[in-house]
Parts: C-alpha cells; structure tokens; sequence
C-alpha cells in the first residue's frame, strides 16, 4: 500500500486513466468507422502507430526537468509561428483549407503545434515581473501573443482552429485574474464580430451596445475611442473574412442556422450526424452494426464525427461514458492547476484545459446540431496524428507539473 501510495503521488492515474479508456474507445470507433470505407484503408493502422508515438512523447515529456517547461516557451511560440508560415507557402490543401505540411504519406499541421506554444508564452509573459492584466497595455499584448498565430491560421482558412485560440486564450486570461472591464475588452470584439455577420443592423446595434457599456464604466476618452475602434475594426474584419472564405465554408455557417435549408449540400453532415446519434437509442445498435456508419452516411466519419459511431453502435450509455470521461479530466485539470502554487504553471494547465475543453464542446455541440460544423476533433478519440501526438504531449506537461508539484509549494 505504501509503494502505491508513492507511484500516485509522483503519477496522477486520476487523469491518465480515463485518457486511456477515451483512447481504447476512439480505436475502437475508428476501426468501425474506416471498416468498410476503401478511401479510409490504413487508417487504424496509421492510428496505431501515433498511439505508440504519442504515449512515448507522453512518457518523455513527463519525466524532463519541469524548469524546461518554462525555458522553451519562447523558442517554441517563435518556430510554430515560423511553421504557420511555412504551411501558407508549400502547404497541401486538405477541405478549402491550405494546413497541412506533407511528409510522406502522412502529414504534419503547424497549428496543432502553434496551440501549445502561444500557450507557454502567453503564461510566461503573464507571470512576468510587474504585468499588470487589467492593464490595457498588458491587455493588447497577451492579444496579440494570440492574435499572431490566430491571423495566420485564419490565412489558410481554417476558422474552427482560430476559434480554439480565442477561447483558450480567454480561459488563461480568466484564470489570471482580469477584471469584469478587461473581460469586456476581450469579448466584445467577438460580440461586435458575430453580429456583423447577421447583417448591419444587427452590426449598429452590437456597436451601441458596446458604447452603452464603456460609458458605465466611465473609463477616460482614449481608452474608450482605443476599445471602440478596435470593436468596429472587429466588425468589418469579419465581414471581409467572410466574403473571403469559400464557398462550402459560407455554407456550414449558413447550415448552422437552418440545416433543414441544404440538406443534401451544407447541412448533410449535420443532419446525418444527428440521425446517426438518435437511432443509436439507450444501448446501441452493437458493435459493427451501425448502419449509418457501415454504410458511410457520413463522410470521414473517422475524425469528426467520431462521437456519431459511439452513439449509434454503443447508445446512449456509450456516449453518456465518454462525456463522463471528459468530465472527470476536466476536473482534475482544474484540480491540479488550483493547487499547484507556481503560477506559470498553473497558467499553462489552465491553457492546455482550455484547448481540451473548447475542443470537446465543440466537436460534440457540432454532432448534435447546437453548433456549427466547423472540422474540429474530438481529443484523444478522432483520428488524426498530429492532433493525438500535441494531446499526449500536453498531457505530458499536465502530468510533468503534478510529479513536482510540492517542489513550488
């Protein structure tokens, strides 16, 4: 008992173990989904192999000194960016969208390794000496840590990665500390940004909005003219980006507000998704017996419509137990980022729960109709290496900082 004791203190099996059944169950759900899809052969197999890659990362990652955390935070922000540059130039275009390094017959996506990098420098530069993140200062600076890689992922185009940036980025900015009028200079531009796309009245209304609330605030004439050009930026930037997007990209946002308008064009996949998750009733239609996902209903059903195969072969209790899953990690992330006292690190956790969570909501909210397919996986279950090797790795970092915690009390 007192030798077990030792290894759960040192190894946080709390966490690493329902990693490890949402990764038996994604194996599982990504044999029966390429089973009978010649387009899809070789893809358990490749599956199999960034498994062994990302538990040896895994491992690696967890046993390095925890300084080395913090000491890589820059170099890593700056080669990512570097890569996000690299892809826009000789990248491969993989759905409209131009993300994807090629090598060999398998392929490398820069934005993938761009997330844990903004997050360690966003951490590093929020726990520097004398950083003050209420002030506005401070405010645009973390932003564009962000906003950096956000812009260039949005080059490609791939709006879904750019929206995981966004939402870990606010969660860190949370977990530090900012105040109700520091939240609002994040927010609003999203806010203003989203009502754009509804048409200019809606655009005009959000703007007001945006004037009411600095004037209660009662902030001086530079910082509410700065924060309310950045707003109104916001808002034509959208409107550009749209028209700038392509076709079948417009046309998952539209889907998204009515499926039922395109169902055999952008809203297929939603519509499907959802059949697929309904017939799978309380326990499923059994393993190998789904007929939406035999019968390839779904296109590429193997990444991000993973959840569909679990709900339909394994019902509601399957799909129940992966979200229970997820609930336990998202637990114990925040559990181990409340308590660890080095507040770099407890940023970084606070990051790397903000891309698992954004990731999860996202993915699932998209399966069963709440939110916009906008093409992104479902951690530790989709297909896809270089998704599943930065999860390992960042689960890694997770484990790394709770072996040393006692080392920063």
């Amino acid at each position: 008992m007192r030798i077990d004791y030792k290894i759960s203190d040192k190894f946080d099996f709390k966490i690493f173990i329902p990693v490890l059944i949402l990764n038996i169950i994604g194996l599982a759900a990504i044999y029966s989904a390429t089973l009978n899809n010649p387009q899809a052969a070789g893809n358990f197999e490749k599956q199999l192999l960034f498994t062994a890659l990302g538990y040896i990362g895994f491992f690696i990652t967890y046993a390095l000194p925890t300084n080395t955390i913090k000491f890589i935070s820059i170099p890593t922000y700056l080669i990512s960016l570097f890569f996000l540059i690299v892809v826009l130039v000789i990248g491969k275009k993989v759905s409209g969208a131009k993300s994807w390094l090629g090598l060999g017959s398998f392929g490398f996506q820069p934005s993938e390794f761009a997330k844990i990098g903004t997050i360690l420098l966003l951490a590093n530069f929020l726990t520097r000496l004398n950083n003050n993140i209420d002030s506005f200062k401070d405010i645009l600076i973390s932003l564009a840590i962000g906003f950096v890689p956000i812009g260039l992922i949005l080059l490609e185009p791939d709006m879904g990665t750019s929206i995981i940036f966004f939402s870990f980025i606010l969660i860190v900015l949370f977990w530090k500390g900012i105040s109700l009028l520091g939240l609002f200079v994040v927010l609003s531009p999203g806010f203003v940004a989203v009502a754009s796309l509804f048409g200019s009245v809606p655009f005009i209304f959000s703007l007001v909005i945006v004037l009411v609330v600095l004037f209660f605030f009662k902030r001086d004439l530079f910082f509410n003219g700065s924060v309310f050009a950045i707003n109104l930026a916001a808002g034509f930037f959208t409107d550009n980006l749209y028209n700038a997007l392509s076709p079948h990209q417009q046309a998952r946002i539209k889907s998204f507000i009515d499926p039922m308008s395109d169902p055999l064009g952008s809203g297929y996949n939603s519509i499907q998704a959802m059949v697929a998750i309904g017939s799978g009733g309380i326990f499923g239609k059994g393993y190998l017996q789904g007929n939406q996902t035999q019968l390839q209903y779904i296109p590429e059903q193997w990444t991000d419509f993973i959840y569909c195969a679990i709900g339909e072969e394994f019902g509601f209790v399957g799909a129940i137990l992966v979200l229970s899953l997820f609930l336990i990690i998202f637990l114990r992330l925040l559990n181990i980022a409340s308590s660890t006292k080095d507040e770099f690190l407890s940023l970084v956790i606070t990051g790397i729960f903000g891309v698992y969570f954004t990731h999860f909501l996202i993915n699932v909210g998209m399966v069963i109709g709440i939110l916009p397919i906008i093409g992104v996986p479902l951690p530790f279950v989709s297909y896809g290496g270089s998704s599943f090797l930065l999860n390992m790795f960042m689960l890694g970092i997770v484990l790394n900082i709770y072996r040393t915690r006692k080392n920063y009390a």
